[in-house]
């Protein structure tokens, strides 16, 4: 794999320019107060597994709209205090899978909320369990285009609610301390995350690992892997829709998210990554607005980034924070 973006010095001074929707605050204003109105209370239901340190729970909660989203909550058995809680979101076509798959933060002492991702699950993985009631428009196969031709129908508008609607149904419960809920996910995950990030109150950090979702307008002409061309693709057969598509993508840009981030950070990004460039993140971490941020680079690595060893960062993050 060679490098193919800049290099790490121009990485590290890259801050484009991107412009925002001029009612960017306003309509995701407007998408959480709706779906919190349509919201109730989330559904737990104790599910009986053969894990004896960790007490799963699979959980509803209402997400966009009140759609129910599917989710498991894994608790560390015993615990006698609220505890702090780590949202998880998935990566590009897999769902919450099974509960012994990701233990890793439980079995450090929080309680960890695995979201599904509605309508994916079916690619990767060991599957999910939410479908998608909302209908499109003309779409490539995948999600990026799904609703591409309005803000308001786009697929993602959906997903990026259900992850605050995720932040909001965790510090509803006793066990945990609302005070202390950080935010995380790898690739399409990490995108995810700088969405919540940007779109709930008082988290105490926000950990996205070689974000996807990022820097559109660079990364449609810069890489030829999915998903990315999945846009390329739409927008070879929908030769005058390029105006419009950018426009509905520029309210849902992870730098645009990065721009209102109100909590610590911390980025993993791969030099060698060709389904999220470097640049893109780099874009992202460039414009995240809380002054405590930190990205790793892992220098030889494709789209795998860091794996265990960037959750290993994350958790002494969250330990430096206090968030213990």
């Amino acid at each position: 794999m060679p490098y193919f973006d800049l290099s790490p010095t121009e990485l590290e001074a890259y801050d484009p320019q991107i412009s925002e929707p001029s009612d960017f605050d306003a309509f995701w204003n407007a998408t959480i107060e709706e779906s919190r109105l349509a919201g109730w209370e989330p559904r737990l239901t104790p599910v009986d597994s053969a894990l004896r340190s960790v007490d799963v729970l699979d959980v509803s909660f209402a997400g966009f709209g009140g759609d129910p989203i599917k989710a498991w909550l894994l608790l560390p058995t015993g615990a006698t205090e609220p505890l702090p809680a780590v949202v998880e979101y998935i990566g590009y076509g897999g769902g919450r899978g099974l509960p012994s798959e990701r233990l890793a933060w439980s079995s450090a002492g929080y309680a960890h909320l695995i979201m599904d991702t509605r309508g994916q699950g079916s690619t990767w993985g060991a599957g999910g369990g939410t479908p998608d009631p909302h209908g499109t428009g003309a779409a490539t196969n995948g999600y990026m285009t799904r609703g591409i031709q309005d803000p308001a129908d786009y697929y993602y508008r959906r997903v990026f609610t259900d992850a605050v609607r995720a932040v909001d149904a965790i510090r509803a419960l006793p066990e945990i301390d609302a005070a202390r809920v950080a935010v995380t996910g790898g690739s399409q995950g990490g995108g995810i995350a700088l969405a919540a990030g940007a779109l709930s109150e008082g988290l105490v950090a926000v950990m996205p690992d070689v974000p996807f979702l990022c820097h559109f307008s660079r990364a449609v002409g810069l890489t030829d892997r999915e998903p990315y061309q999945e846009l390329v693709r739409y927008l070879s057969v929908h030769r005058n829709a390029r105006e419009r598509t950018f426009a509905t993508l520029s309210y849902f840009d992870g730098v645009l998210m990065a721009r209102r981030a109100s909590a610590p950070g911390l980025f993993s990004v791969a030099l060698m990554d060709f389904t999220c460039p470097p640049s893109t993140v780099y874009a992202a971490f460039n414009a995240f607005a809380h002054e405590t941020k930190r990205i790793v680079a892992y220098e030889f690595n494709d789209h795998e980034g860091g794996g265990a060893h960037q959750w290993t960062q994350q958790a002494a993050f969250l330990a430096e924070l206090g968030i213990q």
